[in-house]
């Protein structure tokens, strides 16, 4: 996973190839904002002119639902979604955030690709 702001663009494109020449086989970044979201496909496109092929998973925290509304492009660069289980906090409050993403995804391709980390 990266630890740049994914909205800096060359600082996460140059921490993701840094992290395929590695060997990482994947590479998560954040995806908790606008900003970010609107530089996931940038940051896809300039892998892609790098030769680096390394499927992107975004982590969404909070606002997913509302970043995949507002950016689809964001949705159709990731690889997979990764979910963090406690900024859905199903457990102590009621949400339709979780709901509300899955349904967007589905709404932009017909590829299912979430992935979640859940412990019970």
């Amino acid at each position: 996973m990266t630890n740049t702001d994914t909205a800096d663009i060359d600082g996460t494109v140059a921490q993701v190839a840094a992290l395929h020449k590695a060997g990482s086989e994947l590479v998560r970044i954040t995806v908790d904002k606008d900003e970010a979201a609107a530089a996931v496909p940038k940051i896809r496109e300039r892998l892609e002119r790098l030769g680096i092929d390394a499927p992107l998973i975004g982590d969404f925290h909070y606002i997913g639902h509302k970043l995949l509304a507002d950016h689809p492009a964001c949705a159709e660069a990731l690889a997979k979604y990764g979910l963090i289980r406690a900024t859905l906090a199903l457990r102590k409050r009621k949400t339709n955030s979780f709901p509300r993403l899955l349904k967007q995804r589905l709404n932009i391709t017909n590829q299912f690709r979430i992935g979640v980390n859940w412990d019970l």
